[in-house]
């Protein structure tokens, strides 16, 4: 059984492109339903939420180092800092954890 890769390239081009497209010819007017607005607003954040989460606990080598990076830059955000500044504390604690824990290892 072969496998014609053009065949999956065209099927995924199709559906990039209809999720695209559609909602611009389906949908002419400006949404006035509070739900639906508020749901569309904070799909770009919950989609990258789901993205990144997993990542933030299986990227470095120990999962706590993850967890306790994720709690910093909660704790951060939470602060008022910003996200540059977030991102550095960030790998600053997985640095520091992994760093510690390769000493007691």
């Amino acid at each position: 059984m072969t496998h014609n890769i053009y065949l999956y390239i065209l099927v995924a081009a199709a559906v990039s492109f209809l999720i695209r497209v559609l909602p611009l010819t389906l949908i002419r007017k400006k949404i006035k339903n509070p739900f639906i607005r508020s749901f569309l607003y904070y799909v770009p954040y919950v989609t990258l939420a789901v993205m990144t989460f997993p990542a933030i606990i299986t990227a470095p080598q120990i999962p706590l180092a993850g967890i306790l990076a994720l709690a910093a830059g909660i704790l951060a955000a939470w602060k008022g800092l910003n996200m540059v500044g977030i991102a550095v504390l960030c790998c600053g604690v997985v640095f520091v954890v992994e760093t510690a824990a390769g000493f007691f290892l």
